[in-house]
Order: C-alpha cells, then structure tokens, then sequence
C-alpha cells in the first residue's frame, strides 16, 4: 500500500476544480494508522479539488498527518476534537465550522467500525454503543448541519456506509452490517424529504478495502493478528485482481459532492472490485 508520506500530491489546476472554495465538514478525518483509510483520503482529495476542509475526529492527533498532506500542496484544512455521539460536541464543531468559514456546502458522514457477533455472543452494550457510533452519528451530523444547507437552499450530504449493509461479508457483525443498512436507507429518506431544497443525498458503499484498519483492528478480530492471512481472505471475495484502498472511496464520493452529480441523489455507489455482483 502506498505510504501518505508521498510527495507527488499537488492541487488539480483552477480552472479545473471540482470543489473550488466550497466547503466541507468530514467526520472521521483522521486515521487509526499511517495509509490511506477513507476519512483521511477524502479530505486529502476534496481539498486537491478546491475545498475548504473542516475536519473532526475524537483523537485529534490523529488529524496531523491529515492536515500536513494537504497543507503540503497548499489545501485549506481546519480541525478540531469531536465525539460524534455527543449532540453537544457535534453542535459545537459545526458552529466552529460556520464562525470559521461562514457555510457548510457538503457533508461527508465517515465514522464508523466493526464489532464481532451476532444476538447471542453480542453484549447489549456493544450493540448499543455500535448504534451509537455508526447510524445515530449520521443523525446527529445531519440534526446540526442540515439546518444551515436549508438556509442556503443547497447542500450535498455523502454517508459512507458499507457492504456489509447489503450482504454477508466473511463475519458475523450483526450491528454493524445493520447500522451500515440503516445509512443506506436514511439517505434514501432524506433525500426525499429535502429535494425541494436542493440538499442531495448519497452513500458511498466500500467493500473489502485495504486501508490502516485492517492492520490496526480487522486482523485482531479475525484472523488472529495474522494481517497476511486476512487480506488474502479478503482479496479472495474480490473478481478484480487487487485491493482498492481509500482514494477509491474518495473518488466515489468526489463524484457525489460535486455539480457532476446533481440530478443523482438517494442513491449509491458500490465500490468493492465487483464483489457483490458475484452470487457464491
């Protein structure tokens, strides 16, 4: 996987910017560890197009890397903690957002993580804090910044969900596979809800990426800490050859933040090297 140390990143020419001076609220926009998981991809790529970026995450340091990437081909990025299943911590980043920047014109929904289990060996609490982190955090982004979009009569609201929300993945994650089909359908619902404002609503839906947390948390859970073992079980669900990372995430959600997609929304886009057009 290629390290986030390269140094060929540089900003797409003016004139050819896709989200020139708009600007973007990302949640999750640090990463677990050093490579390219979604939330650090997208802020990376959005402000290569123009954007101006304000970025959340729980550990902050975690943003430094993030924000020294595209500081480093001149991007704007601005960030600060945020636990994003507190209403108050959510309502206090969006604010600093809007005092930093005056609007919100995309909002891109990236935290989320994985527990093992179904109903059974699932603790109760697990199941909760798993609803918690991965769907009522979308509701609380969308209770705080939404309002604004309104305002401005515009807006483009990216939620990343997950194939497991749509099919069997190799595990049991009940909750996660559950809340991840609930981002699927939210959006679906807002989507018509808010048409007339002109606020549009998509999900990016990654299949079995190679990103930091498959090092970081995956290989622990499933295979034993053995990190080789996994991506080969994981490259085997995959048709196309090799393993996306992030930037392929990023691109997909590029794609839905920008004017390119504007009659597109309450939709998704899969993006898995063709794993869940297989029928095994």
């Amino acid at each position: 996987m290629t390290s986030t140390t390269e140094k060929n990143l540089k900003m797409t020419p003016k004139e050819n910017r896709r989200l020139d001076e708009r600007v973007v609220f990302i949640t999750g926009a640090g990463s677990v560890g050093a490579g390219w998981g979604n939330g650090r991809s997208i802020a990376v790529r959005f402000a290569q197009e123009g954007a101006k970026v304000y970025g959340v995450d729980l550990h902050e340091e975690r943003m430094q890397e993030t924000k020294a990437l595209i500081e480093s081909f001149g991007g704007t990025f601005v960030g600060c903690s945020c636990d994003v299943m507190s209403s108050k911590s959510i309502a206090q980043a969006v604010q600093n957002c809007i005092d930093t920047f005056g609007r919100i014109d995309v909002l891109v929904n990236n935290v989320g993580g994985s527990a093992k289990g179904g109903p059974v060996e699932m603790e109760e609490e697990v199941w909760d804090t798993q609803v918690d982190y991965n769907l009522k955090s979308v509701f609380l982004t969308c209770k705080h910044v939404l309002p604004h979009m309104i305002k401005q009569q515009s807006g483009a609201v990216v939620s990343m969900a997950s194939t497991s929300g749509t099919r069997w993945t190799g595990a049991a994650q009940i909750a996660y596979a559950a809340t991840k089909a609930g981002i699927i359908q939210m959006s679906k619902v807002l989507a018509v809800q808010y048409a007339k404002q002109s606020i549009r609503f998509n999900t990016v839906v990654p299949g079995q990426l190679h990103t930091p947390m498959v090092e970081v948390r995956l290989a622990g859970q499933r295979s034993g800490g053995d990190v080789q073992s996994l991506l080969e079980q994981r490259q085997s669900r995959i048709p196309l050859p090799f393993m996306g990372d992030g930037r392929d995430s990023a691109n997909a959600a590029l794609f839905l933040a920008s004017d390119e997609s504007r009659f597109v929304t309450g939709t998704e886009i899969v993006v898995d090297g063709g794993m869940s057009a297989r029928c095994d």
